[in-house]
């Protein structure tokens, strides 16, 4: 088959292809079930969850959405997460619940940033979220790509090695607009509403179109606090999440102990 003829068939695989989206990182939770439809996404439903639910709620809720769409677990061609950065223990349970799911399926596993994705959402160059403690989770786009950061509202104008923080900044908290608006009074702030698992999926589908996934085995959590956690990437030895096996009717899942 010749390459046109490849990737002509790749798109056609891929068309009405079931998409599920898990964002566990911020002060709340969601997850999100999307089709495919001529290259773009369609949503066929969204759920929201408090942030102390995730643990034991993520699974459930999407159990509960793939019901009300009519679809199996075992229909998924995809899964995407929002890997961080965010709290410790969401990054922890999305990305162990989404691990779950993909791996003993064979399905393609993407991981997003939470500071890209919100980022894209706003169309601005950078992105910013609290990191508590007074420091701020930074992204922004550089002429060597996307970098993110862990800075505190001093450092914000102008980063340690002297790099230039973008003009425009997506906020989504207000405690993080009112601070940038007294530290650094040159930036435009764009101010959004927090991102969630259905713009986790819009943010990913360029990369699941294209045929790209990461490595489920070795993905971990982006916490841009190595010094903290004892290293700032490696492999996810967490628990918090039960592991989801094989369904046996659709939207339905059984649980290990």
């Amino acid at each position: 088959m010749t390459r046109p003829a490849q990737e002509e068939a790749g798109t056609k695989n891929r068309e009405n292809a079931l998409l599920l989206g898990i964002d566990a990182c911020g002060t709340t939770g969601s997850v999100a079930l999307a089709c495919v439809e001529q290259g773009e996404l369609r949503v066929l439903g969204e759920a929201t969850l408090a942030s102390r639910e995730c643990a034991a709620g993520l699974v459930p809720a999407i159990a509960d959405l793939l019901r009300s769409a009519d679809r199996s677990i075992e229909m998924l061609r995809g899964v995407v997460v929002v890997h961080g950065p965010g709290s410790f223990t969401g990054i922890r349970v999305g990305v162990a619940t989404a691990k779950g799911l993909a791996e003993p399926r064979g399905l393609p596993l993407i991981a997003v940033s939470r500071l890209d994705t919100l980022a894209r959402v706003a169309g601005a160059d950078g992105a910013a979220l609290d990191a508590w403690r007074g420091q701020m989770f930074v992204g922004m786009k550089t002429p060597d790509g996307w970098q993110e950061r862990l800075v505190t509202a001093g450092e914000f104008t102008v980063a340690e090695d002297g790099l230039q923080m973008p003009e425009t900044v997506a906020v989504c908290e207000e405690s993080v607009a009112q601070l940038l608006e007294t530290v650094a009074e040159e930036v435009h702030l764009v101010r959004v509403t927090s991102p969630g698992a259905a713009q986790a999926l819009e943010a990913a589908l360029e990369r699941w179109l294209a045929g790209e996934s990461d490595d489920a085995a070795a993905l971990d959590g982006h916490y841009l606090r190595g010094s903290e956690r004892g290293t700032e990437r490696g492999p996810s030895r967490t628990s918090e999440a039960p592991t989801p096996i094989a369904d046996d009717a659709p939207g339905r899942s059984r649980m290990r102990p």
